[in-house]
């Protein structure tokens, strides 16, 4: 057998065998992830001052400038809604309703078509 037909060989199988204990491939970095939270509401406090209930939430997180919507219950029966234009500027409302009565309120706040948080005051039993 000719001596460089049985080194190439050698070379080869040792090329081959030495291969295997290498990464063949580069293994893909995944892309950079970005978080993004839900707008939220922190902050709601539904309190009655005199003769107005007093509805003051704050707004969290990243979102497009829009309304901030409040629709107020006492019991099953809606009494109204209202809303306020939020933006990165304003991130804070105060709703208010004449409410002279005592009641078991809740009010219903929504943004964007989304509901976020349901506040309750119970004077009476529901």
């Amino acid at each position: 057998m000719n001596p460089r037909l049985v080194t190439g060989l050698l070379a080869g199988a040792l090329c081959v065998t030495l291969s295997a204990c290498r990464y063949n491939y580069v293994p893909l970095i995944p892309p950079q992830v970005e978080v993004r939270l839900p707008t939220r509401v922190t902050n709601a406090t539904l309190a009655r001052e005199e003769q107005q209930l007093r509805l003051k939430a704050q707004i969290d997180g990243r979102f497009e400038p829009g309304y901030l919507t409040v629709q107020w219950f006492d019991g099953s029966r809606e009494l109204g809604t209202d809303n306020v234009y939020l933006d990165s500027a304003q991130r804070e409302a105060v709703f208010r309703l004449d409410a002279p009565a005592k009641g078991a309120y809740r009010a219903v706040l929504s943004f964007g078509g989304v509901v976020l948080r349901q506040v309750e005051l119970y004077e009476v039993s529901p």
